[in-house]
This record gives structure tokens, C-alpha cells and sequence, in this order.
């Protein structure tokens, strides 16, 4: 894979994901190798509230078989949970256009986790044409912005 600091060659079509555990933008590279011109063919939205606001009761406890011992369960991260879950809709989604049209390749741009699970998800025909992978969140920055990162990458 090619590190953050070495110039990336993204081919004329390629597509560049950029997201984390909310949302997604998928960019078509309409530019050549050198001058990415990013276009938007997509944004998936997750709509993942944090998790004080999605599970109400308070975690549960167990109880020691003998003795009358008592441990608190962790909390459920619901956040987190749901984060994973939108990490395999960006992976199925990613699996489609691999088996549906003629992509040159991919970038994958996101914060370290959710590259990691990414990692973990995808199908070895989406992995084989990753040509870059960028531990940075990019998902709040203009498209423009995004060009002049991948250009000077």
C-alpha cells in the first residue's frame, strides 16, 4: 500500500473513498493520474446518535455461582456498533462496483478504525484494487480540498 507521504497515481475513473463511522463519499477521479478532478457518484449517511442517546437502561450485572459476589457488565457502545455496521455497508457497496463495472482501482481514505475494519471486511476482488490507503479523515473537507491533498499526497 502506499504511504501518506509518496505520491499517489490515481487512474482516470478510479474511485476514492472517503469516510468514517457516519458518513461516506464515493469521488470518480474524471482527471488523469497526476490532476485528480474529483466528481461525487455518491454519499452514504449513517445516521449513528451517540450512544447515551440510543440505549436507556443501565448495564447489567452477574451474579457469582457461589457466594454473593456482584460485577457490573460493561455498557453496550451502540455508537460503535453501529459504525461497524455502516463499515460493511461502505465494504458491500464497494463489492458491488467491483463486480458491476471496470474500475481501475480504489483509495480509501479514513481514520485509522474505520480503515482497519474496512480492512477486515472487504472481498479480496475490492482488495486487489486498492492502489492507496490514507489513515486520515477526510470526510469533512470540500471536494476540492480533497483533490489538492491526493495531488500532493
Amino acid at each position: 500500500m502506499t504511504k501518506n507521504n509518496e505520491f499517489i497515481r490515481i487512474p482516470h475513473n478510479a474511485y476514492i473513498i472517503v469516510g468514517d463511522g457516519r458518513k461516506a463519499l464515493f469521488l470518480r477521479n474524471e482527471g488523469n493520474q497526476t490532476t485528480p478532478r474529483l466528481k461525487t457518484e455518491q454519499v452514504l449517511r449513517n445516521d449513528n446518535p451517540p450512544t447515551r442517546e440510543q440505549g436507556s437502561d443501565q448495564p447489567g450485572r452477574s451474579f457469582a455461582s457461589v457466594g454473593a459476589r456482584r460485577s457490573a457488565m460493561e455498557q453496550t457502545d451502540w455508537q460503535e456498533i453501529g459504525e461497524q455496521r455502516f463499515a460493511r455497508t461502505i465494504a458491500d457497496a464497494l463489492e458491488g462496483l467491483a463486480r458491476d463495472r471496470d474500475i481501475p482501482g480504489f483509495v480509501i481514505a479514513a481514520p485509522p478504525r474505520t480503515l482497519a475494519e474496512l480492512r477486515r471486511l472487504l472481498d479480496t476482488n475490492v482488495k486487489v484494487r486498492i492502489i492507496a490507503e490514507i489513515d486520515k479523515d477526510l470526510t469533512g473537507h470540500p471536494v476540492e480540498d480533497i483533490e489538492r491533498r491526493l495531488s500532493a499526497a
